[in-house]
């Protein structure tokens, strides 16, 4: 995956320091899961975590005891399905960022137990067990369980899907120690091996970090039961039953052998059928696993899919009839014949695979042409070729998507318009790049007329980060907005909240033909401490039609330098605490102005602490592109200042929705013996800038 970070993004995050006053920050849980209907005790780890007594989950079924510092029993209710849980901290200093619990069934919970770090002092397990453990450094984990003759088991070793690090390999290996079978990365950077016993008797796993780093956890899944891979098609239609496929292993005796093989063992399959929810009307994407194992890092991979998970595969919903590929047609003179709009549930099924397409258009100009894989885990890195009728190559459409700080979606999927002929008959030609193939390669093609829409999502962004978003009485924090804007959307769009409790405060937003913003909540002086969530929801029009989308919330997994890791949340987390040390707000909340002239605006300041007496620089805060504005500072011992707007001639009218960042030095330790001085940021509270026709 190509790494790419702008030159205004890094000039973003060098000129703005987050707040320093403390935030909690999940780094760790151990173990990573438990089953339903049983207790589990975790560990936790992080930072600023003074007073963690409480754990908060983003779905019921999860009851917390607080054992000891940093030690919690999570009983887990007996109904809670099989899937992924975002779980935060809760404490003095407010809510931290999810990390991930795991929730299993019909499976025996273990410990690791060392030594055992070879054949001889291997631990013994059962099929059917949850190994919950953490790497050795330099050595490796090793586990013995016994096979009997013709048994399929998986091992499948569960780390980057949990917010781990652990970049794991994994080795099956029988009672000489002979090799059977190695894997390295197969959901992401996580092991999977599938393998049926060629004899009774004992076999071996090991389990090690590719770098050979100590104390990563992991979850080992050793299993015998039913082990879903694949479903198809991949893309349906909503608000009524489709008929899958499922692949996978150990299905029982509702499937058959299927002609699919992976690493030269067959699957199994069957037919299900399965309500479509209706997902296009607030654009969602409904999971039970999170997506965390799209590519080798975690990405917001399904940041622009329209969907669901099928047993925790995604699956495209779309509004227009649904076709499947039918081979032959990976020869470019006999290709398959689609009509537009077109919906193609496709697999590359071979290595060098092409897989061929016809359609004649009806109308003149832009057609938009994408390709869902990395989205729906189809495994490929395809591209996309476009030729006419006369064999020219009009054009190759290859990966897109926003990469900007901690928020990673740029994807490895094609998407593009391209301006084609009334009545003229066009090929296209899908395939892998690395001309791959097999029956984990599947991809949804997509070809239709603009029908513009939106995909928002919010992240808080704080640095170094991970993050919870706290918001401390009178003060104020942001969320980053990232849109990825549809078959040619312009906006504008306005983001509101719902749910927002007792004291806590934000304006609608708008974002006018942009790709970033931010969006500010505040808190009064006297609002009630607080733990809980909202929901943002934005909205848009198509000509006449207004649109509405669901802000979908994302959060950074690590801290890496110079490295998008993001993944959805299900839930907007947020918590009020102790007083703000300041505020800022502008004196005036909406303002016209013409497109092309300059205007000032008070900015002012309420010092909260009566200790805090010093200067506050101010900084721009994600403004939009056509609004500029100088850095001023508010004096020591000063209420306010005036900011300086600069419109661009170029600006399109309309409302814009902007904030700025106050940067101070602020009298604060976590020792109330010593107050040294601390750099805290706080956006403001919000003004709307009207943007007039400038006078020709």
């Amino acid at each position: 995956m190509k790494m790419r970070i702008s030159l205004l993004t890094l000039l973003f995050a060098a000129s703005i320091t987050r707040a320093d006053l403390p935030s909690p920050r999940f780094d760790r849980i151990t173990p990573l899961g438990g089953s339903a209907g049983f207790t589990v005790e975790v560990d936790i780890s992080g930072a600023d975590i003074d007073d963690v007594k409480d754990l908060r989950f983003d779905r019921p079924g999860f009851k917390t005891e607080f054992v000891k510092d940093k030690k919690f029993k999570i009983a887990i209710a007996a109904d809670v399905a099989t899937g992924t849980y975002d779980v935060r901290l809760v404490g003095k200093y407010g809510v931290s960022n999810p990390r991930l619990l795991a929730v299993s069934r019909g499976m025996t919970e273990v410990a690791k137990k060392g030594p055992n770090n070879d054949i001889a002092t291997a631990q013994s397990i059962a099929v059917n067990s949850a190994v919950n453990g953490s790497t050795d450094g330099n050595r490796e984990d090793v586990f013995k369980f016994p096979l009997k003759r013709g048994q399929r088991i998986v091992l499948d070793c569960q780390a980057q899907k949990l917010d781990s690090q652990l970049d794991a390999t994994m080795t099956l290996m029988d009672a000489a120690g002979k090799q059977l079978a190695s894997n390295g990365d197969y959901h992401g950077r996580d092991p999977l091996i599938d393998y049926i016993a060629s004899k009774d008797g004992d076999y071996f796993v090991s389990v090690y970090d590719l770098s050979f780093r100590g104390g990563l956890p992991y979850r080992l899944i050793v299993t015998d039961q039913p082990q879903i891979e694949s479903v198809s098609p991949r893309a349906v239609q909503p608000g009524k039953p489709a008929t899958f496929t499922i692949y996978g292993r150990n299905l029982g005796p509702k499937s058959k052998p299927s002609a699919w093989k992976i690493n030269d063992l067959p699957l199994d399959e069957m037919q299900e059928t399965i309500d479509v929810p209706d997902v296009l009307k607030l654009g969602e994407y409904r999971f039970t696993d999170h997506p965390t194992t799209h590519a080798v890092l975690p990405t917001a991979a399904t940041c622009t899919l329209h969907g669901f998970q099928v047993h925790g595969v995604p699956v495209l919903v779309t509004d227009n009839p649904v076709t499947l590929e039918i081979e032959p047609n990976d020869d470019r003179s006999k290709p398959q014949s689609i009509s537009l709009p077109a919906v193609v549930s496709g697999r590359f099924d071979k290595e060098r695979d092409a897989d061929w397409y016809e359609f004649e258009t009806k109308e003149d100009g832009p057609h938009f042409f994408e390709v869902y894989c990395e989205r729906i885990a189809g495994q490929a890195d395809a591209y996309l070729v476009v030729f006419d009728d006369k064999d020219n190559r009009i054009v190759e459409l290859d990966d897109f998507g926003i990469r900007t700080n901690a928020f990673d979606g740029h994807l490895r999927d094609p998407s593009g318009s391209v301006s084609l002929t009334k009545n003229r008959k066009y090929r296209v030609l899908v395939q892998d790049r690395y001309r791959r193939g097999g029956a984990r390669f599947q991809y949804v093609l997509t070809i239709q007329r603009p029908k513009p829409d939106f995909h928002p999502i919010v992240i808080h962004s704080e640095n170094p980060g991970p993050a919870g978003l706290n918001i401390r009485k009178g003060g104020a924090a942001y969320l980053d907005v990232i849109v990825h804007n549809k078959d040619g959307f312009t906006g504008p769009l306005t983001i509101t909240a719902e749910g927002l409790p007792k004291g806590l405060h934000a304006i609608p937003t708008t974002i006018n033909g942009d790709t970033r913003g931010a969006f500010v909540v505040w808190a009064d002086t006297d609002a009630p401490e607080f733990t809980g969530s909202f929901k943002l929801m934005a909205t848009g029009k198509r000509g006449d039609v207004e649109l509405k989308r669901e802000v979908r919330p994302y959060s950074r997994v690590w801290n890496i330098a110079n490295v998008g890791t993001s993944r959805p949340s299900r839930e907007l987390a947020v918590a009020i605490r102790d007083s703000a040390p300041y505020s800022l707000k502008f004196a005036t909340a909406r303002m016209e102005v013409e497109a092309g002239k300059k205007t000032e605006i008070k900015l002012q300041l309420e010092r909260i602490w009566p200790e805090f007496k010093s200067s506050v620089n101010i900084l721009p805060s994600l403004l939009p592109g056509p609004i500029k504005m100088a850095n001023a500072s508010i004096a020591e011992g000063k209420p306010e200042a005036t900011i300086a707007f600069d419109i661009q001639a170029n600006a399109k009218p309309g409302e814009y929705t902007i904030a700025v960042i106050g940067q101070a030095q602020v009298p604060f330790s976590k020792d109330p013996k010593t107050k040294a001085n601390t750099l805290v940021s706080q956006p403001s509270r919000p003004i709307t800038l009207v943007v007039l026709p400038g006078k020709k």
